[in-house]
């Protein structure tokens, strides 16, 4: 069990499908600690962010293969989290760099 919310929710995400999920379902996408479940999650979001958060979707993410040369590696695994407001909450606004 993770305490610590800074240590469960690591950064946003901010691609097109997440800035268009925010706008029409008020769903916020994160990366998040491997570890952390939903609850974790949910409590982690509303503490940071002091709103009400509706429901939790994860999502496990395989690292992808990268090469430097000759040699190949692996990118680490990783998690997603959805993360639906409730009605009435206002959106979380953190930094888009456009």
């Amino acid at each position: 069990m993770i305490k610590n919310p800074y240590r469960i929710i690591l950064r946003p995400i901010i691609t097109e499908k997440s800035t268009l999920l925010k706008e029409k379902n008020r769903e916020v996408c994160f990366e998040v600690n491997p570890k952390a479940n939903k609850i974790e999650i949910k409590k982690a979001a509303e503490q940071l962010f002091k709103i009400k958060v509706e429901r939790v979707r994860i999502q496990n993410m395989r690292g992808k293969m990268r090469r430097v040369g000759r040699s190949a590696g692996k990118k680490k695994d990783w998690k997603k989290a959805y993360v639906k407001l409730k009605e009435g909450e206002k959106m979380i606004e953190y930094f888009e760099a456009v």
